[in-house]
């Protein structure tokens, strides 16, 4: 069953937004690049954006989209911005998805039964 926003508590919808927010940042490879480096410690958006082919202004709205998500503090001194990593969103995130993993570790198994069930295409192409 779907769970509607209307059925849940504002908690509850408050903690699905963050969720949504988290998988929506991290679903970018060079936002997922820029945590990667903010794990090693703090940096300045211009260190941040030193490995990538991209105009500072592209990497500070990606910034800007993980300080949305709460995975990045982003801290002004004089006219530098400094960042480092929030890691809870992403451990809420690993909490929820560890709710499925019985489903991916069996998941061989059920896929070669799937397979050996499914019927076998007639081999005609469509026109």
């Amino acid at each position: 069953m779907v769970e509607h926003d209307a059925e849940r508590t504002p908690r509850e919808s408050s903690e699905a937004a963050e969720l949504d927010g988290t998988f929506s940042a991290l679903a970018d490879p060079t936002r997922r690049a820029i945590l990667a480096r903010l794990r090693e410690g703090e940096a300045t958006v211009s260190e941040l954006a030193a490995p990538f082919e991209i105009s500072l202004n592209a990497i500070s709205k990606h910034v800007r989209v993980l300080e949305r998500a709460g995975l990045v503090h982003r801290q002004i001194r004089g006219r530098e911005h400094h960042c480092h990593l929030e890691a809870a969103p992403m451990g809420r995130a690993v909490e929820w998805t560890a709710a499925f993993r019985s489903f991916w570790e069996q998941r061989p198994d059920r896929s070669e039964h799937f397979l050996e069930r499914r019927p076998r295409p007639s081999g005609r192409i469509r026109e």
